[in-house]
C-alpha cells in the first residue's frame, strides 16, 4: 500500500502516526495546512498500529513521522520536535527546483 502511493505521486509525504499519540493530532492538522501551499505533494498518512512494515522500512523508533520523498527516495525527515518555519524553507527550496 505504502509502495504503491510512493509509485503513484512523484512528490508524496509520509506522515507516520499511531492512535494514541496526542502529538501526532496536534501536528497532523499544521502539516496538511503548510502542504496546502504545495499542491503537486501528496499526504500520505499512515498508521504505524495497522501497518508495522513502515516503521522497518523507513526505519522509525517513534512517532510522528514525516517524511519528504520525491520519486521515492527520502529527502526530508521531521519527527515529533519539528519546525514548521524550517520545514517551510526546506519545502520551499526543494519544491522550486522539482516543479519548475
Amino acid at each position: 500500500m505504502t509502495e504503491e502511493f510512493l509509485q503513484n505521486h512523484a512528490l508524496s509525504f509520509l506522515f507516520v502516526s499511531r492512535p494514541d499519540c496526542s502529538v501526532c493530532h496536534a501536528v497532523l492538522p499544521k502539516l496538511r495546512e503548510l502542504l496546502d501551499n504545495y499542491p503537486q505533494i501528496h499526504l500520505g498518512h499512515i498508521d504505524a498500529s495497522k501497518v508495522e512494515e513502515v516503521a522497518e522500512k523507513f526505519l522509525i523508533f517513534t512517532v510522528p513521522i514525516m517524511l519528504l520523498m520525491i520519486e521515492g527516495k527520502e529527502y526530508i525527515r521531521e519527527d515529533r520536535f519539528v519546525r514548521f518555519d524550517q520545514l517551510e524553507e526546506k519545502l520551499d527550496q526543494i519544491y522550486g527546483m522539482y516543479t519548475e
